[in-house]
């Protein structure tokens, strides 16, 4: 007796089941229909997430830092030869930074201090394109003022034109005893480009920074590259010409703890949620066990027409894999569909009922992005496949071993 999809179908969805059996296939069903829609869905939101921080924060960052051992101003001026040398490297800064805390109006706060000429602010880091307040030449024709990340200046409850004071780790010994170095300055703008450095940095002329760090903090060259993914080559480019002793960091070292964590976030997530495909599949050995007891008439009669234990089997494994197949392909198509309207969705939502979903004083992004990476859905499509495969297996095993003598009581 042949074995034909025809007959697989047939078998699925003809009569002779119970009720409850009926209604735990339906269960099955649903539970990978919505675990498959939920894992796309939330696979490419956390894709947008990661993508739209990885992009703002990266535009603040320099693609590549020269760190010498000894900076004098030699050194840098060497450094910057050696780096503008470079094919890929479109532009290059001094520069000087160093951690310090800002006070105003009683609140105070943990900050980056980073020092560079406005050309370099310009071009190696875009600060230009993230001023939400005041221009970076405010920051040379001004001395001793600042630009602070709009967070930070909420923090302090400062806005344009406030003085803030800063404390530095350095030492002034005066005859009322040994105080941190302090000094005022004036915000001149503020920038915000999504992203922590909002709340971390704040911005100063080269020749501010200097007075304020001296000797302290570190000094290097910052690079930005046509490509930062060409990275690797510049790196091994420069280093002869640079010499072991100077440090060669790029955006993967400074950034790749963050970019780690939201990886492994993508991945734990991935994994809770596959706990739903495993739930679904588990109601599938059910459905087919269940199935199995019931249908003993069914086989008894396939039996006697000739049809052998080895494609009982197989017409069992189709019949679970049907089921499972229906519901992982209903489940792509609304994962797919979701993932990519889920933007809009959530705007919808803000503007219909008035809500704020996502603050972007907490998130820093004030929507819901969404990137579909094709790669995701296979892989969910193919693990969702492999669990309802293996859910099969038991129960078309069982179907295969019902025993001659069973199946002459049901003739």
């Amino acid at each position: 007796m042949p074995l034909s999809w025809d007959l697989i179908i047939r078998f699925t969805l003809g009569g002779g089941q119970r009720r409850f059996t009926r209604f735990v296939a339906l269960a099955s069903l649903l539970g990978m229909l919505l675990g498959v829609a939920a894992l796309i869905t939330v696979l490419s939101v956390m894709n947008g997430f990661g993508g739209e921080l990885h992009q703002r924060l990266l535009t603040v960052t320099p693609d590549m830092v020269l760190e010498p051992a000894n900076p004098s101003e030699a050194a840098l001026g060497d450094l910057l030869t050696a780096a503008t040398e470079q094919s890929a490297v479109v532009a290059a800064t001094p520069f000087h930074q160093g951690t310090a805390l800002l006070r105003h109006a009683g609140h105070s706060r943990g900050v980056q201090i980073v020092g560079a000429p406005q050309s370099g602010l310009r071009d190696v880091i875009d600060l230009d394109s993230h001023i939400t307040f005041g221009d970076l030449q405010a920051l040379e024709l001004e001395p001793f003022s600042v630009i602070l990340g709009a967070d930070l200046a909420r923090l302090l409850r400062v806005r344009p034109g406030d003085n803030v004071d800063i404390l530095l780790p350095r030492l002034t010994v005066s005859p009322m005893g040994v105080f941190p170095k302090s000094r005022s300055l004036r915000v001149v703008g503020t920038f915000a480009v999504g992203a922590p450095p909002d709340a971390q940095v704040a911005y100063v002329a080269e020749a501010t920074a200097r007075k304020l760090l001296g000797s302290a903090g570190t000094k290097g060259i910052q690079l930005r590259l046509s490509d930062r993914e060409l990275v690797p080559q510049v790196s091994a480019a420069i280093r002869p010409l640079v010499g072991e002793s100077t440090k060669i960091r790029d955006w993967r070292s400074s950034q790749g703890s963050l970019f780690a964590a939201i990886k492994m976030e993508k991945i734990t997530v991935g994994i809770l949620l596959t706990s739903v495909i495993l739930v679904a599949a588990f109601n599938l050995i059910a459905t087919l066990t269940m199935s199995v007891t019931e249908k003993r008439g069914d086989i008894a009669i396939l039996q006697v027409l000739g049809l052998p234990a080895k494609k009982l089997l197989m017409l069992f494994l189709g019949h679970g894999l049907l089921l499972a197949l229906l519901g992982i392909s209903l489940g792509a198509v609304a994962g797919v569909a979701l993932a990519t309207t889920i933007s809009d969705l959530s705007l919808w939502v803000e503007q219909a009922f008035g809500l704020v979903l996502f603050d972007p004083a907490v998130y820093y992004i004030g929507g819901l992005p969404s990137t579909l990476l094709w790669g995701d859905v296979l892989a969910v499509v193919t693990v969702a496949f492999v669990l309802s495969l293996l859910a099969s297996v038991y129960p078309a095993w069982r179907a295969a071993q019902v025993p001659p003598a069973e199946v002459l009581n049901y003739v």
